[in-house]
């Protein structure tokens, strides 16, 4: 059954060491559903802190999460009802901020209470979450301010110094993918579009 699994994810190398250095409260370079991105237990403040020191950030810039299935918004957010329509009609990436964030590190919350949340819809980051049970930051692998890079090869040396874990999945993928929607939805369905 083992070798089985591992014939249809072949990934799961990647998943493994990725679990062991999140749950030490490392940080990964990683693949998501958009771009590459820096990655670390969204729960641990201190995981959190080293991302902003690694992308040169000011923590008042808050991160988004990433999360395995819709039915965990709840725990990290309060959840208007317009998500659910904008999550099942929407056909690629969507970034929804929500309010009332809960249940993640403190540096990770906006200072109007909000937090960016987009359900992946990505094998790979879906069964990353779900075995580490926990959501994940995900912001672009660069230093604040540089170019987001499109492409494992144009991350920066600089970057991939800093991390404890290099994920091997995908980094000769050079599909193009397109960044995520964001939209602010408050608690009476009222839509702010951040980025189409």
């Amino acid at each position: 059954m083992r070798q089985q699994n591992q014939q249809q994810r072949p990934y799961q190398p990647d998943i493994d060491k990725a679990i062991e250095v999140l749950n030490n409260g490392g940080v990964i370079l990683y693949p998501t559903d958009t771009i590459w991105g820096l990655g670390c237990d969204a729960t641990n403040e201190e995981a959190v802190k080293k991302i902003y020191d690694i992308k040169q950030r000011s923590e008042s810039k808050s991160m988004l999460i990433l999360v395995d299935s819709p039915d965990r918004l709840y725990r990290y957010a309060y959840v208007p009802s317009m998500a659910w329509e904008l999550i099942k009609v929407t056909d690629r990436p969507l970034t929804i901020i929500y309010p009332e964030a809960k249940n993640i590190a403190k540096n990770l919350i906006a200072e109007d209470g909000t937090v960016g949340i987009r359900v992946v819809r990505d094998n790979f980051c879906r069964d990353l979450i779900r075995r580490l049970g926990r959501p994940i930051v995900s912001t672009s692998a660069n230093v604040s301010g540089q170019p987001a890079p499109a492409f494992f090869d144009q991350i920066s040396d600089e970057i991939k110094e800093q991390v404890d874990y290099i994920v091997n999945w995908r980094q000769n993928d050079h599909r193009r993918s397109r960044p995520s929607s964001i939209i602010k939805l408050s608690k009476k369905n009222e839509i702010v579009i951040i980025r189409k």
